[in-house]
């Protein structure tokens, strides 16, 4: 059913997928990061969108990240945020900390202002470096030294008092520093340890207990991100990954003294780093998920706490061999279960799986950002991700490829900001473009979600738009079932009379209105895309934007 006019359409009635994001209370700090159900979200609630790597070379006796012998800093940098990653899981080793220690493995040609620094003064460059660039970091106490891993988080040189007091003074120096937002507390627990044995000397549970309230009672607003054990899970028999078996976290889950900062964080690899019975399996890959659903999956699945799968990888993405097959597989489950994840490693120098750099240090590996590119999300309105799977009826058509447009930024405002409950929702529009091409506004479709808060049609109505209202349209769709903060939204998209946003440009306002057919109440205070605080306009991620049925902004409910 429609009516249409200069700028007004009523309801053509849609179906998309589902899904939902759980509203929080905020907390003080804009920048960090706390949990809510399953999900990441900032102090507003809205749910974190990470493309995550990891960058090695603290926790060896360089303590320096690797590839600075070959690159700047701020290149490497670059070129990671080029490509679309926005969170650094980087590990570090205690034995950096000491006093006298030196990086080394750092040609200071190319990195002059690195050149004098200590270790420490070395991560707080790369916290400057990463910040300035809109990147998040998870620190990540991988070794006690840097001779090799440990199978618990205390060693005769390195006891649990050391280990709690470092983390404890890393929460204090970056403290005011919201690029930093975790604490993953040791890397890959494995052999002695058990979890929910109770003995205070082997359960890694209740260190994690320990170290992580200790950083919470310095730092509230970090997340404390805790690792799986490979066995010995409440008397269990069989084995898993170093750090990947989770099991035990539905009888004795990790307590802390804050809320909402608990994040499991298991390690999974494939055959081309150790043999495992269920790459054996007659049934692989297909068996693949109910293996991780056993031994961590079911903590995402359940909504007991996030899980960041903190590291996975291998050399070969090939379909045709059996690490390419797992390895794709994982990357299908990620997506499916929408999971948050760093991969292992930015550095070509891993031995067992290789990295997203090839061994020049300089060239990407496509074939592994193609895999990636499944999963990988629009972060700060640009980077490269991949489209957006097509949901059923969906107006905008899924499209391949990982190019999407960098630089358009949707900005956002509201007329009737104080009005939790009036029969008309305002909403002004401005599209910015700070990339280097013009941009057809034909090309693009904006989608602002609401609740419709009832059954009768739905009119829109374009008040004035700089680019000429003749050249605005809308049509509104049905979210089914419903999301939180939607069952709908509103897409408005452009004539070619709109012209182009020139690079550097913008749209100018774009000033809409949604009233129902009887002009009964919208309830407007949990709607995803609504935001009465925003009277000026602000970037605004809660509304989406796709050019050529590719999402290149926004987060989508």
């Amino acid at each position: 059913m429609k009516r249409i006019g200069t700028c007004l359409l009523l309801a053509a009635v849609l179906v998309l997928g589902t899904g939902a994001t759980a509203a929080v209370k905020p907390t003080s700090s804009l920048g960090y990061y706390h949990t809510s159900g399953n999900r990441i979200v900032d102090a507003q609630g809205k749910p974190a969108s990470f493309n995550g790597v990891n960058w090695f070379g603290f926790e060896t006796d360089n303590f320096s990240p690797h590839g600075l012998w070959m690159r700047s800093m701020d290149s490497m940098l670059d070129q990671l945020a080029k490509e679309g990653y926005n969170l650094l899981r980087i590990p570090y080793t205690n034995e950096m900390l000491l006093p006298g220690k030196k990086p080394s493995g750092i040609d200071y040609v190319k990195n002059p202002d690195l050149k004098g620094l200590t270790p420490l003064q070395l991560l707080d460059k790369l916290v400057q470096k990463a910040g300035k660039r809109g990147m998040k970091i998870i620190l990540d106490r991988h070794r006690p030294t840097a001779s090799g891993q440990a199978e618990r988080w205390y060693t005769q040189l390195v006891p649990e008092k050391t280990w709690i007091k470092d983390w404890t003074m890393l929460a204090k120096r970056y403290l005011a520093n919201d690029t930093v937002i975790g604490a993953d507390l040791h890397n890959e627990p494995h052999g002695s340890v058990c979890w929910g044995c109770g003995d205070s000397a082997s359960d890694w549970r209740l260190a994690a207990e320990r170290a992580g309230n200790a950083i919470l009672a310095v730092n509230p607003n970090w997340l404390i991100v805790v690792e799986g054990v490979d066995a010995n899970v409440n008397g269990q028999s069989g084995s898993y990954w170093w750090g990947g078996n989770l099991k035990g976290v539905r009888k004795y889950p990790v307590r802390l003294k804050v809320p909402n900062r608990l994040v499991y964080s298991p390690h999974d690899y494939g055959p081309g780093v150790s043999s495992q019975p269920w790459f054996a399996d007659r049934k692989f890959p297909a068996n693949l998920s109910g293996v991780w659903d056993a031994n961590w999956g079911y903590i995402h699945k359940e909504k007991i706490a996030p899980i960041l799968l903190g590291e996975f990888g291998g050399r070969s993405v090939d379909s045709a061999s059996k690490e390419g097959k797992w390895q794709n597989a994982l990357v299908d489950y990620i997506g499916r279960n929408d999971l948050y994840w760093t991969y292992w490693s930015l550095n070509p120098n891993s031995g067992d799986t290789g990295g997203l750099l090839l061994d020049d240090w300089q060239t990407w590996n496509k074939p592994k950002q193609k895999m990636l590119a499944r999963v990988m999300k629009p972060v700060n309105g640009g980077g490269k991700s991949a489209a957006p799977k097509q949901a059923a009826g969906s107006t905008a058509p899924a499209s391949g490829g990982t190019d999407l447009v960098e630089g358009l930024v949707v900005q956002y405002k509201t007329s009737n900001s104080g009005a939790a409950e009036d029969n008309m929702i305002y909403a002004t529009f401005n599209i910015t473009n700070t990339g280097k091409t013009d941009v057809p506004l034909s090309d693009v479709k904006l989608r602002y979600y609401f609740t419709k808060d009832g059954i009768e049609e739905l009119e829109f109505w374009c008040d004035w738009a700089q680019v000429g209202t003749n050249a605005v349209g809308g049509t509104f769709a049905s979210i089914e079932p419903a999301r939180t903060g939607t069952d709908g939204y509103l897409e408005i998209r452009f004539a070619v009379s709109a012209g182009s946003i020139s690079a550097g440009g913008q749209s100018g306002d774009i000033q809409v209105r949604i009233a129902k057919s009887d002009w009964s109440d919208f309830n407007k205070t949990d709607d995803y895309s609504f935001d009465g605080k925003k009277t000026s306009f602000n970037d605004w991620n809660k509304v989406t934007l796709y050019q050529k049925g590719k999402l290149v902004w926004g987060i989508e409910p």
